[in-house]
């Protein structure tokens, strides 16, 4: 099971989504793979990360930054966010 798919099983991720109007498929965790590869991380309880989570709508690309606290054994996740930025699609002539 990815993060993505964890952080959607609670509801406070997907309030934040709705907020913004973002889907689930529209949505990226940069440097997942990595995440999930350090092995060293895998047998812990609580993991603390600091992420960037890309989502995509209708008005452009809005980049949520905070701190990913997950723990793949229990396959829980939670995000809590510190900031955003909204990147507006360039208009066109």
């Amino acid at each position: 099971m990815n993060i993505k798919e964890l952080l959607l099983n609670g509801q406070s991720f997907s309030k934040l989504l709705n907020q913004f109007s973002i889907e689930a498929d529209d949505v990226k965790i940069q440097d997942e793979d990595v995440l999930l590869a350090d092995h060293k991380l895998e047998h812990q309880e609580i993991v603390k990360e600091n992420i960037c989570i890309e989502g995509k709508n209708k008005d452009g690309i809005v980049n949520f930054f905070g701190t990913l606290h997950y723990n793949l054994l229990n396959k829980l996740a939670v995000f809590e966010m510190h900031g955003f930025e909204q990147i507006s699609k360039p208009q066109v002539c």
